[in-house]
């Protein structure tokens, strides 16, 4: 699994819930492609639409909280987000965002230093965030299970494989 990503940045403020994130008239969806074409379509109409595969979600506080449907990090999956890093997240957003393979990070200052539209690369393994001026932010690095989680695309994923190789 490739650790270094980059991507353009989609910037959202503190306590993004996951109606936001998917709106409840389209729960009942249950085809990530289906569900993609709706995501954050309360907060940035146009993100669906321009949203591309890559790029990266920088937000503030406490993102992700609301109620524990997992079809928030979903959509932002299918939507082709590669990273969401915020300064905190909701606890059950957070897991559901591993479990289903959707990278997260937590950094208390990048929201503050880069904007809509900039570039940054971030190494999820070494846990550094590179911002356009060069200037490289810490955040803490995520832990050898849960990459082996990402790289396998997510928890189902990661059990079959133990229980295909006999671990």
């Amino acid at each position: 699994m490739e650790t270094t990503l980059s991507g353009r940045i989609w910037k959202f403020g503190d306590n993004v819930n996951t109606d936001d994130i998917t709106p409840s008239p389209y729960l009942t969806i249950t085809d990530p492609s289906e569900l993609a074409k709706h995501v954050m379509e309360n907060l940035n109409p146009e993100f669906a639409g321009g949203v591309q595969k890559g790029d990266i979600i920088v937000a503030g506080r406490n993102f992700g909280c609301g109620s524990s449907r997992e079809h928030a990090p979903v959509a932002l999956k299918a939507a082709g987000v590669s990273l969401v890093v915020a300064r905190t997240f909701a606890r059950i957003f957070y897991r559901n965002a591993i479990n289903l393979g959707l990278p997260v990070l937590e950094s208390q200052e990048l929201v503050d230093l880069v904007e809509e539209g900039e570039e940054i690369k971030a190494d999820i393994e070494r846990g550094e965030i590179t911002v356009s001026s060069g200037k490289i932010i810490k955040t803490n690095p995520l832990p050898e299970n849960v990459l082996g989680i990402l790289e396998a695309g997510g928890l189902i994923s990661k059990v079959r494989r133990i229980l295909e190789a006999g671990e």
